[in-house]
């Protein structure tokens, strides 16, 4: 490819998106450069604290458990109150309890704050995507979901490699620092965001129906059906930072070999995300999705087969795949699925099969390893890919080409762009955090 065509392919991917989604998409970069708790908490409190694995695991799961019981109530928020007031208080929060949980020193003070922090941090995310929805096209909100993905994996990278170097300096810096960069995306929030909300008018709230509240969202069979489908792929995926450390560690690998695997995961997604958007942009979104769950289920299968480092390096890759073409099309059909006055609550939904992924997912790693052995656990993966997959197949049948809603509302999106009402929208969840597994011995 020339230097010409790279150019061309990289102005088509960014160009269009309106000036609004830039910011948004500025404050998550910058939100992500500050992830120094979820990478370092589990290494904090047992090599710099002394505190035992078990109860580093009670505190991994309790910031997890946050997540879970504020991806509810942050929905809510986002759809009652607006989206820029939900970042607002989410970012503000986060950054003050952060800067809180650096200072704790009893146990019961650690575990509370660490519950805090997991709620705060989880809170924007619904009001994220919602606003992601309100103010990119729907033809453009694959593209747009991927680039937001690629933001949150950037800096990610950044943040691991350099907090590690923090960390050795002080953890307490990180603490500072992770604080100091979230409250300068509530800054970018505050002064860049309009709020997206769509306003009702007459005419639009005859046509809306009733409102729409959480059991609106649980009698949704379809979309309950994506957020079960979406448990399955994170339980498959969060394998990458629970099981997959502790099964090298017991096949005689160092934390240091560790690292240099999963790096694939990043380094792909970061070179890889946008061409392979672009190329999947416009393809059946069912195929896509098919597709992407047996790569991931029988990606993390083929790591029983793994022996040298190389091949789980390619295991890695092949998941990865299957992670950046899954990602993006599952939000794009996720915002298909949700009304418009009821973004933030399907979002606040879905981004809780991720929160309880985080939960599970270590149970279900530690159990399986112990009792069954490593190989089960990866045979486990394939079973739920296939699951996955069979799942995805027949949610998407006859599933119709426009979402739920189809108005122009009165509201800004963008610029001064009028916010569609496609009914389309949703979130984005991380990547989860080595709850309770055990550490990987070198």
């Amino acid at each position: 490819m020339s230097v010409a065509s790279m150019r061309r392919a990289a102005r088509e991917s960014v160009s269009g998106l309106p000036s609004a989604f830039w910011w948004l998409w500025a404050s998550t970069l910058v939100n992500r450069l500050g992830a120094f708790v979820a990478t370092f908490m589990t290494l904090y409190l047992t090599l710099d604290r002394g505190y035992s694995a078990s109860f580093a695991g009670l505190v991994v799961a309790l910031h997890g458990l946050g997540g879970v019981v504020s991806s509810l109530v942050a929905g809510v928020m986002t759809d009652r109150l607006g989206r820029r007031p939900t970042m607002l208080a989410a970012n503000v929060s986060t950054g003050l309890s952060v800067a809180l949980l650096g200072f704790m020193e009893h146990p019961a003070a650690i575990a509370a704050v660490a519950l805090l922090v997991g709620m705060t941090s989880n809170a924007s995310r619904p009001a994220v995507s919602a606003m992601m929805a309100d103010i990119v096209r729907p033809e453009d909100r694959v593209r747009a979901f991927a680039l937001n993905y690629w933001a949150i994996n950037l800096g990610f990278a950044i943040s691991s490699a350099v907090a590690g170097l923090v960390a050795e300096y002080s953890y307490l810096a990180g603490f500072l620092g992770e604080a100091a960069l979230t409250l300068l995306c509530a800054v970018l929030v505050f002064l860049k965001l309009p709020e997206s909300r769509p306003v009702k008018d007459a005419a639009a709230e005859a046509a809306a129906g009733p409102e729409v509240r959480l059991g609106t969202v649980l009698r949704d069979g379809r979309f309950m059906g994506v957020v079960g489908l979406s448990f399955l792929i994170s339980l498959i995926f969060t394998q990458g930072s629970v099981g997959l450390p502790v099964a090298m560690g017991a096949a005689g690998f160092s934390p240091g070999d560790y690292g240099l695997v999963v790096a694939v995961n990043g380094v792909l997604i970061v070179a890889l995300q946008i061409p392979v958007t672009r190329f999947i942009e416009h393809r059946d979104p069912q195929k896509l999705l098919v597709v992407s769950a047996l790569l991931a289920g029988y990606g993390f299968a083929m790591t029983a087969f793994a022996g040298p480092l190389w091949a789980y390096a390619l295991t890695v890759l092949v998941w990865t795949l299957a992670e950046i073409v899954n990602s993006p099309t599952q939000m794009g059909l996720v915002a298909r699925l949700s009304p418009v006055h009821g973004r933030g609550r399907y979002q606040g939904m879905y981004t809780m099969s991720w929160a309880v992924a985080a939960l599970v997912a270590p149970l279900m790693a530690g159990f399986v390893i112990d009792h069954l052995g490593a190989a089960w656990l990866w045979a486990a993966t394939g079973v739920l890919g296939t699951m996955a997959a069979l799942g995805y197949w027949l949610l998407m049948r006859g599933l119709p080409a426009s979402g739920p809603g189809t108005a122009v509302l009165s509201g800004s999106g963008s610029g001064g762009a009028p916010a569609t009402a496609e009914a389309e929208a949703k979130p984005v969840a991380a990547a989860a955090v080595a709850a309770g597994a055990r550490p990987v011995e070198a």
